[in-house]
């Protein structure tokens, strides 16, 4: 519009609003509830603080649990020598067996499933690493594949068992206990015409693959370093009185670390979950139910495998009572850790608590004047508050949705 146009004769100012007009004020009202809305909070988005959040993950009774058992034999036996390196390693190894099986327990469980022949999975596996390295001259390397080869066929079959069948894999896997003890003792005697096998220590030690994986110690040289250094005792021979880090710790970290990152962050773990909340409802979106619980049954037999393993490298023998009620501890360690046994809601980080808490217990009442009995009781009571306190828990978690 030009300068002229504002002087014709005919030019007229464009009309102001009226706050009378009906659409005017319909678009001032939109416009200022637009704003406000965006603004105001959302109240279907509730701000929960960081003690709630905390509560409602599954491994904070572990937590928990493990701080309280960490200050009580801090003021119990904190001038024994447990919290030295050496006593250090000592319920940390304890701890370290206990949580390969309990993590393998605790996927398995939180797919909805049990698996009661992992105990005596460990000393049949172990029979198969020193019967054929014994009596049938195999390497030992060999021996140790079929030992793992075959403890995942078993766990395979396991799985498909209670698939196919639809039976409660507590009846099937409570069968298989049996079955495998029995195998187990039946073999020992009948190659060895003894319970125990010796001498499989001699010969993983002239094995690199034996030696370097499964028996011993790592980071020699670091650890005789501190001891130069005097950060580590040192023995009279020269040696650190600590040499090393027992490769089952490292084992442990290493499946902790993959079963936590592949529960958390993969499409197979969100299948687990599913799978353990309702199956059935996963099966209709498409998630392989059968694949699912069948892999973690194969994967509870390769932690036992990895046990037995590792026990008979470092011990230098298999006896046929090996693993006797590793399983139940494992699940004991996996419902401290914050695994529901109705499946759908677990852990693998609260597992490791758990097993942490049994090895630190077992081990720690040793250093006290506590009479070891007592172990089984304190064990027994730390699984009925886990149970109870999960089970709180969980309720807070399904009214909160």
């Amino acid at each position: 519009m030009g300068v002229a146009d504002l002087f014709h004769p005919n030019h007229r100012k464009p009309p102001a609003s009226d706050p009378q007009d009906p659409a005017a004020s319909a678009a001032t009202s939109g416009a200022t509830s637009a704003a406000t809305s965006a603004t105001a909070p959302d109240e279907r988005v509730r701000e929960e603080s960081w003690f709630r959040h905390l509560l409602n993950r599954p491994e904070f009774a572990a937590l928990a649990g493990t701080v309280m058992v960490f200050l009580v034999f801090g003021l119990a036996a904190g001038n024994s020598g447990m919290f030295n390196l050496d006593g250090i390693m000592n319920w940390s190894q304890v701890a370290a067996y206990l949580g390969l099986i309990s993590v393998g327990a605790c996927m398995l469980m939180i797919a909805g499933e049990f698996d009661l022949s992992i105990g005596s999975m460990i000393g049949f596996a172990g029979m198969m690493v020193a019967l054929p390295t014994m009596y049938f001259h195999w390497p030992i390397w060999l021996a140790i594949l079929f030992a793992f080869a075959g403890s995942m066929l078993l766990g395979a079959l396991n799985g498909y068992l209670v698939m196919r069948t639809r039976l409660p894999s507590f009846i099937v896997t409570l069968a298989f206990l049996f079955i495998l003890r029995g195998l187990t003792l039946a073999l020992s005697v009948m190659f060895a015409d003894r319970t125990i096998i010796s001498g499989v220590g001699d010969v993983a030690r002239e094995d690199w693959f034996a030696h370097t994986f499964f028996q011993g110690v790592a980071f020699k040289g670091l650890f005789v370093s501190l001891g130069h250094l005097g950060l580590v005792k040192m023995l009279d021979n020269g040696t650190p009185l600590v040499p090393g880090i027992p490769k089952v710790l490292l084992w442990w970290l290493a499946l902790a670390v993959v079963c936590a990152f592949t529960l958390a962050k993969t499409r197979f773990g969100n299948w687990i979950f599913a799978v353990g909340g309702d199956a059935n409802a996963a099966k209709n979106v498409g998630v392989p139910v059968r694949r699912v619980k069948i892999s973690l049954f194969v994967l509870t037999a390769f932690c036992s495998a990895l046990y037995a393993v590792l026990q008979v490298c470092d011990i230098g023998s298999a006896a046929a009572d090996r693993g006797l009620q590793a399983e139940f501890e494992a699940i004991i360690a996996a419902v401290i850790g914050g695994t529901l046994l109705t499946g759908g809601y677990g852990s693998v980080v609260g597992a490791c608590f758990g097993a942490l808490i049994f090895g630190v217990v077992q081990i720690g009442i040793t250093y006290t004047n506590v009479d070891s009995d007592w172990f089984r009781v304190f064990l027994g009571v730390m699984l009925l508050f886990a149970v109870l306190f999960n089970h709180y828990v969980r309720g807070r978690v399904a009214a909160s949705r």
